[in-house]
C-alpha cells in the first residue's frame, strides 16, 4: 500500500484499487477489551483471506451490508450494484417479483478490496450461482439460540443435525456465524430447485424438533419458541441469502463467520464469535472444510431415507 492518510493504493490481482480514508475507524474499541479496527484493517484482512473466501463467493449474487460510518452508524443493505462501481466488478441480473435486480458478484481479490473500501462489512451470498440461480448448490440449517449466552444449546443442536444428516448420507460442514449461532452447510448437486430444497430442510428440521420438543423448535415466531433453539431453514429460498464463509460481522471486535471442523465442535473455547479479523486467516489455513464441499449430493436418495424416518 502507498499514499497518505487520505487514500492508499492497493494492488490486488490484475487491478489497482484506491482505498479512501483507510484510517477511518469501522470497529471502535469497546467494552470487554474489544480492539479497534479501521477500514485499512478490513482491507488487509480481505487481501489475506481472499484465497480461502473467494471459492465461496465466485458466481454468487451478493447482498452487501454496508456501514459507511462504522458499526455504530447507519446500516445499508445493498442489492443493486451502483453504476459507479468499476467495470471489472462482476454483476449478475436476476429476476424477482416486479422486475430484476443487478447484484454484485465477487470473483476476485480486487473486488474484495473494493467492497472493503465501500465499507461493505458483511457479504451475504445466495445459495445458488449465476447461470442456475434457481438451483441451489448449498442447503443451510441456521441454529439460532434463544439467548446470546446459550451456546451450549447450539453445540447440542449441531450434533443432532449432524447425526441426522449422517444418517441420510449427506455430507455436512459447520461454520460459526460470527453472531450467535452456527450454520450447518450441505453441498448439493443443483438437481433440486429452491422449493424442493427448502421443503426437505423443513421436513428434516421437523423430524428433529419432534424428537426433541423440549430443546428444539421450528416455530418462526419468537413468542412461540420459549427457551428452545430455533432450527431456521428460511435461508433455503429463492433470493434469500446467508452470511458468506470468512465474512466479517458488524459487531464489536470484528468477529468473522468461520468454517470449523466437526471435531472443533467439542472445543470448550468455541463460541459463535470465536474468530475475528485478527486470527480468522489462521483458522482458514487449517482448511476445516477440506474434502466436503467437493462432495455434493442430490436430495433424491436422502428424501427417501427421510420419508422412512417420518413414517
Amino acid at each position: 500500500m502507498s499514499g497518505d492518510d487520505g487514500a492508499r493504493t492497493v494492488r490486488a490481482g490484475r487491478h489497482t484499487v484506491e482505498v479512501h480514508r483507510p484510517a477511518k475507524v469501522l470497529f471502535p474499541a469497546g467494552e470487554g477489551g474489544a480492539p479497534e479496527y479501521t477500514k485499512g484493517d478490513l482491507v488487509d484482512y480481505h487481501r489475506a483471506v481472499a484465497p480461502f473466501m473467494l471459492p465461496h463467493l465466485r458466481g454468487r449474487p451478493l447482498m452487501l451490508e454496508r456501514h459507511p460510518d462504522g458499526v455504530d452508524g447507519p446500516r445499508f443493505m445493498q442489492k443493486n450494484t451502483p453504476e459507479h462501481y468499476p467495470e471489472w466488478v462482476g454483476r449478475v441480473e436476476v429476476g424477482k417479483e416486479g422486475g430484476t435486480v443487478c447484484h454484485t458478484v465477487c470473483d476476485d481479490s480486487a473486488t474484495l478490496v473494493y467492497l472493503a473500501d465501500q465499507a461493505a462489512l458483511t457479504l451475504h451470498r445466495w445459495l445458488s450461482r449465476a447461470g442456475q440461480v434457481d438451483r441451489p448448490d448449498r442447503m443451510v440449517f441456521d441454529l439460532d439460540p434463544a439467548g446470546d449466552d446459550d451456546f451450549e444449546a447450539v453445540r447440542e443442536a449441531a450434533r443432532l443435525v449432524g447425526e441426522l444428516l449422517d444418517g441420510l448420507k449427506l455430507p455436512s460442514a459447520l461454520m460459526t456465524t460470527g453472531s450467535r449461532g452456527l450454520h450447518v452447510v450441505v453441498p448439493l448437486t443443483r438437481r433440486q430447485d429452491f422449493d424442493e430444497v427448502r421443503e426437505f430442510a423443513r421436513d428434516a428440521a421437523e423430524v428433529l424438533a419432534a424428537a426433541h420438543p423440549d430443546r428444539l423448535t421450528t416455530a418462526a415466531r419468537k413468542k412461540d419458541r420459549g427457551d428452545r433453539l430455533y432450527l431456521d431453514i428460511q435461508r433455503n429460498a429463492y433470493a434469500q441469502t446467508a452470511v458468506a464463509p470468512f465474512t466479517v460481522r458488524a459487531r464489536p471486535g470484528a468477529p468473522v463467520a468461520t468454517p470449523i471442523s466437526w471435531d472443533e465442535l467439542d472445543d470448550p473455547a468455541l463460541h459463535a464469535r470465536r474468530w475475528t479479523i485478527a486470527d480468522a486467516v489462521e483458522q482458514a489455513r487449517t482448511r476445516p472444510w477440506a474434502g466436503i464441499m467437493n462432495r455434493p449430493r442430490a436430495l433424491g436418495p436422502a428424501r427417501r431415507r427421510l420419508n422412512a424416518l417420518r413414517g
